[in-house]
């Protein structure tokens, strides 16, 4: 198995457990996903769509399903009521922070099996890689 196929599994691995933990708080991984972007600060919804991977259409979408669930809420910007701010409403806070918490402290046992200077390293290169890719909220984490 090449290095491009460990990293495909790698990937359906996290993907996976972030799936598990998503489903004990009855989200789909895209609404976690968005509730934790927006979890410490409103954002442009055209932001959200590029930082997120989505097209607005299909950012819109989501944005009326978790709506629905009182979770989020539109406002228009201060600054340009033309631009639709996405912000999380007081559930939505609290439910983020929740999957935001549960996912940092089980997200890491994907490594257990591995030594202890061999996680410090695995964190070390995901960190870089993060950081690199200018994932919102990185620097911060």
């Amino acid at each position: 198995m090449g290095y491009g196929d460990k990293l495909f599994w790698l990937s359906v691995l996290i993907q996976r457990r972030y799936a598990q933990i998503c489903a004990e708080y009855d989200l789909t991984p895209t609404q976690a996903t968005l509730l934790c972007a927006i979890k410490d600060e409103s954002r442009q919804m055209a932001y959200l769509a590029t930082s997120l991977g989505m097209t607005k259409n299909a950012l819109s979408q989501l944005v009326d399903r978790t709506e629905r669930r009182d979770l989020v809420r539109r406002v228009n910007s201060e600054q340009d009521r033309r631009v639709i701010m996405l912000g999380v409403t007081p559930s939505g806070k609290v439910l983020a922070e929740a999957i935001f918490a549960e996912t940092t402290k089980r997200l890491p046992d994907i490594a257990e099996n591995l030594d202890a200077d061999d996680q410090r390293d695995f964190e070390r290169v995901a960190t870089s890689i993060v950081d690199a890719a200018g994932v919102p909220g990185s620097a911060t984490s």
